[in-house]
């Protein structure tokens, strides 16, 4: 799949260069599974969440859920997939309707799908409070009488409402504060043991998703570098961004996280994603960099069982 932002220029706005968020990602997730999507603020992870999720169009590539094309959908058969997909967002307050009440923000994915209607409904929004943690009698408050991680909460019960399938999770815990992630974390894990969902777990901190994740993907400038098992990739990791992002984890110990910063290397920022450096897109930040990186643009291949990585230095 790919996604391309057209730039515009000019008193006419014509399209002159693209911004390539999204530049050709394979990904599988299998049922009642974890996926991780690990990197950098700038890598892509939010808009590939948002292409799955349809909020925004693809430029090319598919979409497959079950074997449909999610692509080939128009808007009243979309209506009817999204009952199986559905995503939490990483601002919990400025993705809920600060004019509505809980009650209504969690009831309204029942009556867009007809599912519940009168005392139904409101039997139903305070079984998805109860379930997430919240008391079903605060369902006439409103989200500003909520703290953080109270509205991400009722950001996934929103999401439960219709009983889906896959979950789209974009950084659901980045702007909490660390007890709260753990709670939210653990409601997650949670959920998806009793409800076998399967989560699409977009992070930029491989620490959050440690004990989440069945599988990580990496992704550095709009491409997937390496995947893995997730005790495989903390034990062994096999790419120099991978081996980055976790030294830069947070650790108690000053010693060990200066030790670690010393050890990390990585130089500059992260090029631009409408010119993305030839080769390998890490080589101008890459530590252990050789000539043919800037040259040859590496394979995705086997690198162990179950784990991928695209470095020519990978083996």
């Amino acid at each position: 799949m790919k996604k391309h932002f057209p730039l515009r220029r000019g008193l006419f706005g014509r399209a002159g260069a693209h911004l390539r968020a999204v530049d050709g990602i394979d990904l599988e997730i299998g049922r009642g599974e974890t996926l991780a999507l690990v990197g950098e603020s700038g890598s892509g992870k939010t808009t590939l969440g948002r292409c799955i999720l349809r909020l925004i169009e693809p430029t090319g590539g598919s979409i497959l859920f079950d074997g449909v094309d999610l692509l080939s959908l128009d808007g009243r058969a979309m209506r009817r997939m999204r009952r199986n997909i559905q995503g939490v967002f990483q601002d919990p307050y400025a993705s809920l309707n600060p004019r509505m009440t809980i009650g209504s923000i969690v009831g309204e994915p029942l009556a867009i799908h007809g599912l519940a209607r009168g005392k139904e409904r409101e039997t139903r929004v305070a079984e998805l409070l109860s379930t997430v943690g919240l008391d079903p009698r605060w369902k006439d408050r409103y989200p500003h009488e909520f703290s953080g991680g109270q509205r991400q909460r009722i950001g996934l019960a929103r999401a439960l409402a219709v009983e889906p399938r896959l979950v789209v999770c974009d950084e659901p815990v980045s702007l909490l504060d660390v007890s709260v992630q753990a709670q939210v974390i653990n409601l997650l894990v949670e959920l998806q043991r009793r409800l076998g969902l399967s989560y699409l777990f977009i992070a930029h901190d491989l620490s959050v998703v440690r004990h989440v994740a069945d599988r990580v993907a990496v992704m550095y400038l709009g491409r997937i570098v390496e995947t893995a098992g997730a005790r495989e990739i903390y034990a062994n990791p096999r790419h120099p961004y991978t081996q980055a992002l976790l030294s830069a984890a947070p650790v108690a110990d000053p010693d060990l996280a200066r030790q670690r910063t010393l050890q990390n290397g990585v130089r500059g920022e992260m090029p631009s994603a409408v010119d993305p450096p030839s080769g390998c897109r890490f080589h101008t930040r890459c530590p252990i960099a050789v000539a043919d990186c800037s040259r040859i643009e590496p394979p995705f291949k086997e690198v162990g069982e179950g784990h991928r990585a695209a470095c020519l230095l990978a083996e």
